[in-house]
């Protein structure tokens, strides 16, 4: 049986913009760097391939 509840990211970084990078950050051991758009609505995004989740820091 699968276990369907949410679940923690593995990491999370709080933002002051909409527009971020992501390559992972272990250097060679990372990802291709990715950019990520995040929608103010939304107020936060997750890398594909890290699953790092960036959140959009509120005033």
């Amino acid at each position: 049986m699968q276990d369907n509840t949410p679940q923690d990211p593995p990491e999370t970084e709080t933002v002051t913009t909409t527009r971020v990078a992501c390559d992972g950050g272990e250097g060679a051991l990372g990802h291709p760097r990715v950019w990520l758009l995040i929608d103010p609505k939304e107020g936060w995004v997750e890398c594909g391939y890290c699953d790092k989740r960036y959140v959009l820091a509120t005033d």
